[in-house]
């Protein structure tokens, strides 16, 4: 999803920390965030789906954000993260090694994502930020979530 991001200014993200680097996400899309919970593994599911847990009675399939992002996987502790996203309709979690800050985004601060490399960061990484604390890279929420026979055992 490469090109210009659109983003407008004063927008909010969520910043959050995935194998040792800061990535944000449309804080809209952000229905909350939960400490990590063992879940239970679904047989036979592509190795970035972690398990499923138990929402107030709903079952939630937890993604490994790491994986999903090309980066090695994430170890799920008791310091880890869920964030529960809903994307059009679909509600999933993501598990990160932290939540970091809300950013709220000022005038001209993001930029395309350089269009180098390939694999599932490639399209999923859309914009950057830079920081004095380094950059930021804005994830694309729509091509986290699998397509959904993906998400249902074989």
């Amino acid at each position: 999803m490469n090109g210009q991001p659109n983003i407008a200014a004063g927008a909010e993200l969520i910043t959050v920390v995935v194998g040792g680097q800061q990535f944000a996400m449309d804080i809209q899309k952000v229905r909350e965030i939960r400490g990590w919970t063992t879940s239970t593994p679904l047989p036979k599911a592509p190795d970035y789906v972690l398990g499923m847990i138990n929402l107030r009675g709903a079952v939630l399939p937890v993604l490994n954000l790491a994986t999903r992002l090309g980066l090695p996987a994430s170890e799920a502790k008791a310091s880890s993260v869920v964030i529960v996203v809903d994307l059009g309709g679909r509600t999933v979690g993501l598990l990160v090694d932290a939540v970091c800050d809300i950013l709220a985004v000022t005038e001209g601060q993001v930029q395309p994502a350089p269009s180098i490399g390939g694999g599932a960061a490639q399209t999923l990484a859309y914009g950057m930020i830079t920081t004095e604390e380094g950059i930021t890279t804005l994830i694309d929420l729509s091509g986290v979530l699998p397509p959904e026979s993906e998400l249902a055992a074989a």
